[in-house]
């Protein structure tokens, strides 16, 4: 119990080390989409979320068969598609863009990579694409359970239009984009966590730094020169506990660590769920009153016209 305090005291410590020091550590230029390019991979973006919806949905629904999948579930995937902050647009860290000849495609990596100019492009042209049509695309994936190719014609054709027109030539001045860099595992991993975290109370401002970034900020790792004695006793009081511990300490914060991780990603996760269906729910409601208004409404106005034998009698 003891050591586990220590070492949930001394993770605070580094914690509020980083926060102090956030502030001064040097900023990464944001990255913005490049909209001139968007004519050219809007037909290519629109085919992957077609491709990812089916995937997606096709996924959740075998997760809970024999359940039948809900209306609601397949609205929160199509809103969440093209979300760069949501774990249904994940998808788009996977894609580069490649300029072949006068087009330019998107080209499938296996890894994540940074988000820079080119992912946040993608992530544009998706939302322009989708646009408000994320409520017909769920009604209609509900409703029917289309193949990809109805699908398709539905979103890409019908619907956004995005590939019933041919994109122009890609300039021959164009700069070309930044190459692709991919990501580790591990902070592929750790950006999931932080991100699972960002709707919690005070954890929308957490950041995560690797190592060199640490190292970077300004008297980090550096040690003060005035240590009195009271200092110097605890220091070797815990240094003989820790040498007589039998478990490493390495095991124990790391044990400790992630029992916390996933009780909050549990606790999160099942807050997160109950949110995100009430919403959904709600807007559904809203859409299914508004449309009975509309009708409503051009019922009456139809009917409060005078026909033309009315017109001829008075």
């Amino acid at each position: 119990m003891a050591m586990a305090r220590f070492l949930g005291l001394g993770f605070l410590f580094v914690f509020a080390v980083i926060a102090g020091q956030a502030m001064a550590a040097p900023k990464k230029p944001i990255a913005v989409a490049r909209r001139e390019d968007i004519p050219y991979i809007k037909c290519g973006v629109c085919e992957q979320i077609v491709k990812q919806l089916d995937r997606q949905v096709t996924s959740i629904r075998n997760q809970i068969a024999p359940k039948r999948l809900s209306e609601y579930q397949i609205i929160e995937v199509a809103e969440n598609i093209c979300n760069l902050k949501k774990e249904e647009g994940d998808w788009l860290l996977h894609l580069d863009i490649v300029e072949d000849g006068d087009k330019l495609k998107l080209v499938e990596q296996e890894q994540e990579g940074d988000c820079n100019a080119e992912c946040k492009t993608i992530e544009r042209t998706c939302q322009e694409v989708i646009g408000y049509h994320d409520t017909d695309v769920a009604e209609f994936l509900f409703k029917s359970e289309p193949q990809s190719s109805s699908l398709l014609k539905f979103l890409c054709n019908d619907l956004s239009r995005a590939c019933s027109v041919k994109p122009p030539p890609v300039p021959k001045d164009r700069t070309p984009g930044e190459p692709f860099v991919p990501k580790s595992s591990k902070e592929a991993e750790m950006e999931k966590i932080m991100r699972s975290m960002s709707g919690m109370p005070g954890a929308s401002n957490m950041k995560m730094y690797s190592k060199d970034d640490l190292m970077n900020m300004p008297n980090f790792g550096s040690n003060g020169e005035d240590e009195d004695d009271e200092e110097d006793e605890d220091d070797d009081y815990t240094s003989s506990r820790m040498r007589n511990t039998k478990r490493p300490l390495v095991s124990v914060e790391s044990d400790w660590k992630k029992s916390l991780l996933d009780r909050v990603q549990s606790t999160f996760s099942n807050v997160k769920d109950r949110t995100q269906h009430a919403v959904l729910g709600a807007k559904w409601s809203l859409d299914r009153i508004s449309d009975k208004i509309r009708k409503w409404y051009k019922g009456r106005k139809s009917s409060s016209k005078p026909s033309k034998s009315q017109k001829v009698e008075l």
